[in-house]
């Protein structure tokens, strides 16, 4: 059973190009234009497994919100897309992760029905000099929103005693998180073979 997908999504604001292998080895072919943003994308094929490719080129003259927005949501309409009728999947999955001080905690039910809870520390206004920290909860809204899935992230601690949050720790922790949770999700269950995890026999 092939689990690939490609969506092309066009905007006056984007041109966004994403596809993916749900059963892949965690290959990249990754570049927005936003090089944090790439480096988290990075980290969900790598610890994801899958294969994926994501070209994005957008109005980055303005800033990176439409940048990051609509990648999100093509590649939360490719996950959709190429999970199917979602027969045989584990349907759930979860991840603790840790990232020197910081540490994160995603959950992920492949529902059908969109809902996003988020919850971080206050951090630094900017990662490098174009990813906006104050995305990170809508770069996870858009997904979830564009993939059809429940998901929590929860950064469970982040600062250093005495010190200030690591932004650039709590982000890619976050990204580590949600990417293992979604490789356990979206596994298949040999004890599922062919059947819809619901007792209404749809997601």
């Amino acid at each position: 059973m092939s689990r690939i997908a490609r969506i092309e999504r066009v905007t006056n604001e984007t041109k966004v190009l994403v596809e993916i292998d749900l059963d892949g080895t965690g290959k990249a072919d990754i570049e927005t234009g936003v090089g944090f943003y790439d480096h988290m994308l990075n980290q969900i094929a790598r610890h994801g497994g899958f294969d994926l490719t994501v070209h994005t080129v957008g109005d980055l003259e303005i800033d990176a919100h439409h940048t990051m927005e609509d990648t999100a949501l093509a590649l939360g309409a490719a996950f959709d897309r190429a999970l199917g009728d979602k027969a045989g999947i584990r349907r759930y999955g979860s991840a603790t992760v840790p990232m020197d001080e910081v540490l994160v905690r995603a959950a992920v039910d492949l529902s059908g029905r969109p809902y996003v809870v988020h919850d971080e520390p206050a951090l630094a206004p900017y990662i490098g000099p174009v990813y906006p920290t104050s995305m990170t909860r809508h770069i996870w809204e858009s997904f979830g929103q564009s993939a059809r899935i429940t998901l929590h992230v929860d950064v469970l601690r982040a600062a250093r005693p005495g010190g200030h949050p690591d932004a650039h720790h709590v982000v890619e922790a976050q990204f580590k998180a949600v990417s293992r949770a979604l490789r356990e999700a979206t596994a298949l269950d040999p004890r599922n073979a062919g059947v819809v995890p619901s007792t209404k026999g749809a997601l």
